[in-house]
């Protein structure tokens, strides 16, 4: 077999690269990724672009790309195609319709014509971008109502409810034959209108009726803790007043009240994979298990054949990430280094002394909570062992494969380590020495915290700029001290990367000289949890 038919991805983003897409690419059987944007890449589609049976995200963006989008049946993994800013022509493929797992679908700033295939109204898409191209005709009712309104406009010629065009603009007029009054009018608006409010009453009740059986039917839960909760009290509590953040890549958060009036967070997972319920309890039991006062609890879990909620404890100031972004972020350093040692001892925990030696495989500073004293605990932890290790794959590809917390390596292996887990510890180090966002770090050119870093200390006294200026100069030494471990944590060589475990005995010499022993790290589980 050659190398060529053994090829997995190809990964070519943000270069010089010009000519044509290879007329072979379809016959490379395990090809899972093409990801070319960026680059000078000129002329038609191969009709078999997308013919790998593996191929799940393709992204061709910004190139000069002409002619028409070929019909897509075989690769029926796909879960994201990026098309956007080329020069594309003819009409959306209907076939797009019949990928049961098409996710992310971006056709923007393109010459497409003709209208938007109603099949596509079908899909779970998160995202379906067409704006600026030359479509028309009235955009399906279930993609108008889901979408933004930036994502249709550029398309002068398509109508739908919410649009500039309403579809029903150009309708003939017709006179009240009847020559009806004002008053038998105005009579016969409000029957109307009461009638209508009737409808949508019954409606209404029969939708919640209709959503509470389909939700609750094969519904099972499992608790660790003596939660007096069921799930129709979970399920009725998970409302946009309950969101918080803008949900992950593996569902939602919603806080919830008791009816004891405690507070629990609950995360709906909703990309599961096919564990069968006994598997599924024994995962989830192996992290509510983890007993380490820097990893969040879980208190128990609910699940049916399509979805989990996983239900944790509630911690009150929100996570990490949420407080760096605010435009007012002010933290003084003994805290911030409080937080890192935090996250680094239970890191060390998960990947020495817990004994089934777990990775995260998710951290950022959104998945690092803070409770009243700012004391760090780790959510979202192992979700691979709950979801299933191809799907947790599938939905990293598609949501976060280009974030500035994945480690180089991740782009061309597939098998996680412990050092991939060091290096996205080393981002979230690097935004609490500089106080800024990780995917922003530079807002005037929008490069990330890790390359601005590099840059910064390739000047003279670069260094002490990385560092936030809203803290006293009182602290500059044990800041650059503290960049020194970061940057050695986000080296692009692996082997290079010091353990978790160094990590936080770096960062705990630091800080007062108050000894930590190993023994803290490895908290006792004599507490064994009951099923």
């Amino acid at each position: 077999m050659s190398m060529a038919a053994q090829l997995e991805q190809v990964q070519i983003d943000n270069n010089s690269f010009t000519g044509k897409i290879p007329h072979g690419l379809g016959l490379v059987k395990s090809l899972y990724r093409f990801s070319a944007s960026l680059n000078g890449l000129y002329g038609e589609l191969p009709p078999n672009f997308c013919d790998s049976p593996v191929m799940s995200i393709i992204n061709l963006s910004h190139n000069s790309l002409s002619g028409q989008i070929p019909e897509m049946k075989k690769c029926r993994k796909l879960v994201s195609l990026s098309l956007a800013d080329n020069s594309l022509t003819g009409e959306i493929p209907p076939s797009l319709a019949d990928l049961p797992v098409l996710t992310y679908l971006d056709l923007s700033d393109n010459n497409l014509t003709g209208s938007i295939p109603e099949g596509l109204q079908n899909l779970k898409l998160a995202l379906f971008n067409v704006s600026f191209n030359l479509l028309s005709g009235e955009v399906p009712p279930a993609l108008v109502s889901g979408l933004p309104a930036s994502f249709l406009e550029g398309n002068p010629h398509l109508c739908g409810p919410g649009l500039p065009n309403s579809c029903f603009d150009d309708l003939p007029r017709h006179r009240n034959s009847a020559g009806l009054s004002s008053l038998a009018c105005a009579l016969i608006s409000i029957a109307f209108g009461l009638g209508v409010l009737l409808v949508a009453a019954g409606f209404f009740v029969f939708h919640r009726s209709t959503k509470w059986k389909s939700e609750m039917g094969g519904w099972h839960s499992v608790f660790f803790y003596p939660l007096r909760v069921t799930e129709h009290d979970l399920v009725m509590g998970m409302d946009k007043k309950s969101s918080v953040g803008n949900g992950g890549a593996f569902g939602r958060v919603y806080i919830i009240c008791l009816p004891s009036g405690e507070l629990v967070a609950v995360k709906k997972l909703v990309n599961i994979g096919n564990q069968s319920p006994k598997a599924l309890k024994a995962e989830v039991k192996t992290l509510a298990k983890i007993r380490h006062k820097n990893i969040t609890k879980v208190l128990g879990f609910c699940h049916s054949e399509e979805s989990i909620f996983l239900i944790y404890e509630y911690l009150q100031k929100g996570s990490l990430g949420d407080l760096i972004s605010r435009p007012d972020f002010q933290l003084q350093w003994s805290d911030r280094l409080k937080i890192a040692i935090g996250v680094a001892q239970g890191l060390a925990y998960l990947h020495k002394h817990y004994v089934q030696h777990l990775l995260h495989r998710n951290i950022k500073s959104t998945n690092i909570l803070l409770d009243a004293d700012f004391e760090p605990k780790l959510t979202d932890f192992a979700l691979d062992r709950i979801v299933g290790e191809a799907s947790f794959q599938t939905t990293v590809a598609s949501e976060s494969a280009n974030s500035c917390y994945n480690a180089p390596e991740c782009g061309y292996t597939k098998k996680a380590t412990e050092q991939m887990d060091v290096y996205s510890f080393g981002v979230v180090l690097l935004e609490l020495i500089a106080g800024r966002q990780a995917d922003r770090a530079e807002p005037a050119d929008s490069v990330d915290i890790v390359k601005w870093v590099r840059r910064k200390i390739n000047i003279t006294n670069g260094a002490v700029q990385v560092l936030d200026s809203k803290i006293s100069n009182s602290s500059q030494q044990e800041m650059l001290a503290a960049l020194d471990i970061a940057i050695r944590c986000t080296s692009v060589l692996p082997e290079k990367r010091p353990s978790m475990l160094e990590v936080t005995r770096a960062l705990q010499s630091l800080g007062p000289k108050t000894h930590v022993s190993d023994s803290y790290l490895s908290t006792p589980e004599e507490n064994s949890v009951p099923v």
